[in-house]
């Protein structure tokens, strides 16, 4: 819908959106199908902020999934709150898991983990354009004892 020139976002729009974002994280993070990755990423797909080493688009979602799945096989999303405008999608999610494979080099230690973060995406047509993902990855450094607050 336009009004006096610009495009007007649904709630239907918005709700749509919302919840593209969470089948994306219940489905290939949590359930590990990243075979759905090209239903559900736009093939010009921005990984905004993507680890160091992480290959461009599609594949460098792969290479996040695997390597958080490997480390932790009972990896849980659980998005906490979201907030949807125009396009975009921001959301609040708990991370929960046990260290049971090697991640940023630390080895298996056993220990049940817990990181916050936030993620915006943009979603376009029902498929997610781009991401930009803030986690606290210190805080996890340190449960699995290898941040400066656990020397």
């Amino acid at each position: 819908m336009t009004i006096g020139g610009k495009l007007m976002t649904t709630n239907h729009t918005l709700d749509r959106n919302k919840a593209v974002y969470r089948c994306y994280i219940q489905q290939v993070f949590n359930e590990g199908r990243v075979d759905l990755l090209d239903e559900l990423l736009a093939p010009s797909y921005v990984y905004h902020e993507a680890p160091p080493g992480t290959s461009p688009g599609t594949e460098g979602i792969k290479q996040v999934v695997s390597m958080f799945r490997a480390a932790f096989p009972d990896l849980e999303i659980t998005i906490d709150d979201q907030i949807a405008e125009g396009d975009q999608v921001c959301s609040r999610a708990t991370t929960r898991g046990t260290h049971q494979g090697e991640i940023f080099g630390i080895p298996a230690t056993g220990k049940a983990v817990t990181m916050t973060g936030m993620t915006i995406v943009r979603i376009v047509d029902g498929r997610i354009t781009d991401s930009w993902v803030k986690n606290d990855v210190m805080r996890l450094m340190n449960q699995l004892g290898a941040g400066s607050a656990s020397r």
